[in-house]
């Protein structure tokens, strides 16, 4: 069969870019690429891993999962079932803590920990953003923790890996902590792509959603170094709660909202210099 010829099967079952998204990526092209070469035939063994990742995408599992990867901050991450799929405000969040690295700490021996690492997309973008950063991922689930290995071997940067929940099993200090926890509400209802696919360890922080970051603050004094920076993605309704767990626990600490792309509230940074 030729590309043409396999585009349109693909387009009986699913929407036309999937179908060319799936078919370029099994042939390594990008999908403007594949459109320069719709009359050449493609290799048999091809064939069948594309129908396959068709029926998925028809059975509803996000396209990420079905092609295995996510670009994030300009690089491919490998992600399975196991990891959240990275979002775009998620590359927000790295780009104001890369914005607050600089400008907060002039020396370069600086400790970093991800928590809920998840992929590891945070920690390892950080890192080859920053390189002298000692940056560390840690993660509850084990499973998670093997997807972020991946990722670090196949985009080649060195950090080291933890299991555990937060920092409850922490005893070093810290220059940077951050996180993208699970912050849905446990009855909040979400899309059913999501809610069907995605990890629920990864997406529900309680009944208010919170429990996650009360975790953190619990044990955050004596994981911070005396100048630290903890940088944290939020839901968009939670910016005042957080707020005040960080005021209660950091009462000397700066504490800075950001709003996303959109306006919405979605990025806490505090800070002491």
């Amino acid at each position: 069969m030729t590309v043409e010829e396999l585009i349109v099967e693909g387009k009986k079952y699913v929407h036309s870019t999937f179908a060319k998204m799936i078919l370029a990526d099994l042939l390594g092209v990008s999908t403007l690429e594949l459109l320069t070469i719709l009359n050449q035939k493609v290799e048999d063994c091809f064939i069948p891993l594309y129908l396959e990742k068709i029926q998925k995408l028809k059975e509803n599992k996000p396209i990420q999962y079905v092609l295995g990867n996510v670009n994030f901050y300009g690089n491919s991450f490998f992600v399975d079932e196991n990891v959240l799929i990275p979002r775009f405000e998620t590359e927000e969040l790295v780009e104001n803590t890369i914005f607050y690295i600089n400008q907060l700490f002039p020396k370069k021996d600086l400790k970093v920990i991800d928590l809920g690492c998840g992929s590891g997309c945070i920690g390892i973008t950080l890192k080859k953003k920053i390189p002298f950063l000692d940056v560390t991922l840690l993660d509850i689930s084990p499973l998670a923790l093997e997807v972020a290995r991946k990722n670090a071997n196949n985009l080649g940067v060195s950090v080291s890996f933890l299991e555990g929940d937060m920092l409850e099993n922490i005893s070093e200090k810290f220059d940077v902590i951050i996180s993208n926890p699970p912050y849905l509400c446990d009855a909040e209802e979400i899309d059913s792509l999501v809610s069907q696919n995605e990890p629920p360890l990864a997406l529900y922080g309680g009944e208010d959603g919170l429990d996650y970051y009360r975790k953190i603050f619990l044990k955050a004094p004596s994981c911070v170094s005396s100048s630290f920076l903890i940088a944290l993605e939020i839901g968009e309704n939670q910016r005042e709660a957080i707020v005040t767990l960080a005021k209660t626990t950091f009462p000397a600490a700066t504490i800075e909202a950001k709003k996303d792309l959109q306006g919405r509230d979605r990025m806490i940074f505090i800070f002491q210099r």
